[in-house]
């Protein structure tokens, strides 16, 4: 690995970015660290489907705010063709 590529799960990136992906990592596992250490014992279920939940709509409305809600723009970043992000927005009623 290059001295400008550092890896952070299974995720490739930047050195200039490191730190700044390496916070979201480490606030994104101690949430559901969290999670469940609340959870008492009791099994959870659709751990996958309940983090993307949470996590797709801030996302989605963090970038549109970013984007000053530039569809096209915000596609972009988030690596998504525009119908799929209209189709996200609309299920999270962000759509305007």
């Amino acid at each position: 690995m290059s001295d400008n590529v550092h890896a952070i799960g299974e995720t490739m990136i930047e050195k200039d970015d490191h730190q700044g992906i390496a916070q979201l990592y480490n606030a994104v596992k101690h949430s559901i660290r969290r999670y469940l250490y609340e959870l008492d014992g009791t099994q959870p279920h659709d751990m996958y489907d309940l983090v993307l939940r949470q996590v797709e709509q801030p996302l989605l409305e963090a970038i549109l705010e970013h984007t000053k809600s530039n569809q096209s723009k915000a596609a972009e970043y988030l690596g998504l063709n525009r119908g799929t992000l209209r189709k996200k927005l609309r299920t999270y009623n962000l759509h305007k």
